[in-house]
């Protein structure tokens, strides 16, 4: 078995193995095989990165089997530049979520640690696919374990939310459904997506596949005004459901306008690129504005996580090589800090039961070592160079700047919102005098939240000073899918 094969099945089979063995009577041993599966299926990812060779744009660890020979379907993965470091990300953010679980989740432990581990080989399996149909049932099969995970460990209105979730995603996802069918006719049979990168299309036929895509991958990501779902699934969302949906979930619809979209209908993209780019400064203004009123912490992350990710899909149909590389950064930091944000948010509500803003008040008095984590998580969220969440967004904006000034001028405007959002929910909670007896009752970290917080410190920190090795590996992929989306297709 190859190590994406591995990446995948391994947390799948752990996952499954824990919903057939576990009971709540056996909650440490569950919490035990789910942290030693977590830890071997990022273990497993680390010789793609140390194996990767940047000096090719070719797909790299693939894998070929026949699957449903009849229709031409195969079990076909690979990753390049544009997809590598999804794969450990992903990984990592599940042996976090295990860990952040450890005291807080105490009823049907096993169901709630196996679904993440299902989701985490099943959101590898979206970023390694290279065979169409392998990558729709890998992109509709996520929906199943966080459905379960909102709608079982939520909030009072958890049923409502997984249920909102699940519907615009899927609704969105049928399109995609049959522009995949009519690649796969239109190409002699073959669902090898790099089969479809080099299929000539006339251009209302790559308009209705451009649009068709843009329906699914809009509403994962989720692009305004299709973003409505989002608030409300994070704020009924368990801590663990928030984390991985912020930091990779919302990341599968980003990277597929990068699979299918730009590459499959470059005429279409270039030609409806304006549309693009106007749904993403909506997201990065208007949102912006939003959230800071918000009055649930929760609430405000989320719409700050849209924001973020308008960034991305900015930087993605600007084509040039710093708008690009700039979105994938930003998806890379954007999964360590909104999910460090999320973490702790949990922090507080495991110890007040409340998200409100004005339930809190002098936190830094009482948990000194929280504060000054979540300030630097926070700094991260603005764009605070020297963090993660600058590098991505400063090339975004230079990108921007270079494809058209007032477009990078707006975009940098996101920069000032995202201060003003981050610094005011950081001011009302933790400054100032304890605002009540719940506060001045509050417990500082424990080892086990220490430890979680310090990783992801270091990550955020690490990717803020040290951009190069993320970049390394995008520059020849990005370069190609470039080169291929300027070059016309119509046949």
């Amino acid at each position: 078995m190859g190590l994406l094969s591995l990446a995948i099945w391994l947390p799948i089979a752990s996952g499954l193995l824990l919903l057939a063995l576990g009971r709540d009577d056996q909650a440490k041993a569950v919490r035990w095989v789910a942290l030693i599966a977590a830890l071997a299926s990022f273990l497993v990812t680390l010789p793609l990165i140390t194996g990767f060779d940047n000096a090719t744009a070719a797909m790299q660890f693939s894998e070929k089997l026949a699957w449903i020979a009849r229709f031409n379907v195969h079990y076909h993965l690979g990753v390049d530049g544009i997809s590598l470091w999804f794969v450990p990300l992903t990984a990592f953010i599940t042996i976090i979520v295990v860990i952040a679980a450890w005291e807080v989740i105490t009823e049907r432990v096993n169901q709630y640690m196996g679904a993440f581990l299902i989701l985490s080989g099943l959101m590898v399996g979206v970023f390694s696919a290279l065979d169409g149909l392998l990558f729709y049932v890998f992109f509709e099969a996520t929906l199943i374990p966080m459905y379960i995970i909102i709608g079982v460990w939520g909030g009072p209105n958890r049923v409502y939310a997984a249920f909102k979730f699940f519907l615009y995603t899927l609704a969105g996802s049928l399109l995609m459904l049959i522009a995949l069918i009519y690649l796969y006719f239109q190409s002699g049979g073959s669902f090898e997506i790099l089969d479809w990168h080099k299929l000539p299309l006339a251009m209302p036929a790559q308009t209705l596949l451009f649009f068709a895509f843009f329906a699914a991958f809009a509403v994962k990501v989720p692009m305004w005004p299709v973003h409505t779902w989002l608030p409300d699934a994070h704020v009924e969302a368990p801590t663990g459901g928030s984390v991985v949906l912020a930091a990779i979930m919302l990341k599968l619809g980003a990277y597929g306008f990068l699979r299918f979209s730009m590459p499959i209908a470059p005429d279409a993209s270039r030609e409806h690129a304006w549309f693009i780019i106007a749904l993403s400064l909506i997201a990065v203004v208007y949102i912006g504005l939003v959230a800071l009123v918000q009055k649930d912490m929760k609430k405000l992350v989320a719409y700050s996580s849209i924001a973020h990710m308008g960034f991305v899909t900015l930087g993605f149909f600007i084509f040039n090589e710093l708008g690009v590389s700039g979105g994938l950064v930003q998806m890379i930091s954007h999964g360590f800090v909104s999910g460090a944000m999320f973490l702790s948010i949990g922090v507080l509500y495991d110890r007040v039961h409340s998200r409100e803003i004005a339930a809190y008040g002098g936190v830094v008095n009482t948990m000194p070592k929280f504060a000054a984590f979540a300030m630097l998580f926070t700094m991260a969220n603005c764009g605070l160079p020297a963090t993660g969440g600058f590098v991505g967004e400063w090339m975004v904006i230079l990108g921007s700047v270079q494809f058209n000034f007032w477009i990078g001028a707006v975009a940098a405007t996101a920069l000032i919102f995202g201060a003003a959002y981050s610094l005011w929910m950081y001011k009302r909670v933790f400054f100032g005098a304890i605002g009540n007896d719940h506060v001045r009752e509050l417990r500082d970290l424990n080892a086990r939240e220490f430890l979680m917080m310090a990783v992801l410190a270091v990550a955020v920190i690490w990717m803020g000073i040290y951009p190069k090795p993320f970049t390394d590996v995008m520059h020849t992929s990005v370069d190609a899918l470039l080169k291929h989306v300027a070059a016309s297709k119509l046949n």
